[in-house]
């Protein structure tokens, strides 16, 4: 199924985890209006300005596969309330981050590791209800992920 003109369900659900742990991560039709609405007001805006592939690294998680990765469980990759999406371009991960920061309106924008120049990733959600515009990094603290203000 196409959600917009350069993303499909099929990317935004892929899952080698869940291909591994033979888990169904499929989203209802509520959660592929979110999944859909991240493709519209982030993913695509973000591919049009580039003009080059994004790759997905994490979109959405059913609970079973959230919790097998072990993510939070008010995660937004689970769509229940929003839809998030981990997205890298190689070198170009901080002109991702500056493009959505500035230019697009999101709930969540997270620097991921990486270095002060470069994340490795890029986690960007988006809630048509309500968008925080809320800015983070994450770092590692005594081996655990921490998130601090941007």
């Amino acid at each position: 199924m196409k959600l917009t003109k350069n993303f499909t369900l099929k990317e935004m659900i892929h899952s080698n985890t869940a291909k591994s742990m033979r888990i169904a991560n499929l989203p209802n039709e509520k959660q592929v209006n979110y999944i859909r609405e991240l493709c519209i007001n982030i993913l695509q805006p973000v591919r049009d300005h580039f003009e080059t592939a994004i790759n997905i690294s994490s979109g959405f998680r059913c609970p079973r596969l959230n919790l097998a990765i072990g993510g939070a469980t008010t995660s937004q990759h689970c769509a229940l309330n929003g839809a998030a999406a981990d997205i890298q371009m190689e070198e170009m991960n901080a002109d991702i981050f500056n493009y959505i920061k500035n230019e697009l309106v999101f709930d969540q924008l997270i620097w991921e590791f990486g270095t002060d120049e470069n994340p490795d990733w890029v986690h960007v959600s988006f809630n048509k209800a309500q968008n925080r515009k809320q800015i983070l990094k994450a770092i590692k603290v005594n081996g655990k992920t921490k998130y601090k203000p941007f």
